[in-house]
């Protein structure tokens, strides 16, 4: 399986090396080049500079995991990818989104055939290394 990540901040990029330990691929994007050039060094695990470029180096159907501050930042990735990816792709919205943004990212995505899926995800940054996928 390959996972896209955008994000990766504590919580984003312990996300990444779990399912990666897991045994799956992750292609992973974050504004800040650093984290990318960090993680991307990592097993199973590719570096991306953009959102396009995060699509076309994932099969389709894609799966993305969004993993950023809930807000406007979230909705600005959200209205990037439904310019960018294609019908019956998924996004996961890992962060913790006002439900009505989720409303309105959902009725976005799904105009464009993508499906949202909103999973608000918390815990312990250091339990990556003993959970299971």
């Amino acid at each position: 399986m390959q996972l896209g990540m955008i994000g990766l901040g504590r919580m984003g990029a312990n996300i990444v090396r779990r399912v990666v330990k897991g045994g799956h691929e992750c292609v992973v994007y974050d504004h800040n080049p650093d984290a990318v050039k960090a993680l991307a060094g990592e097993d199973n695990t590719t570096g991306v500079s953009s959102l396009r470029e995060l699509r076309d180096r994932l099969s389709a159907p894609r799966v993305v995991w969004v993993m950023v501050p809930a807000g406007n930042i979230t909705t600005g990735v959200i209205k990037e990818l439904a310019e960018t990816l294609d019908s019956g792709d998924i996004v996961i919205d890992g962060g913790n989104t006002y439900y009505r943004d989720d409303i309105t990212h959902a009725k976005l995505l799904s105009d464009k055939g993508i499906h949202l899926l909103d999973t608000g995800t918390s815990g312990a940054c250091g339990a990556w290394s003993v959970a299971t996928v």
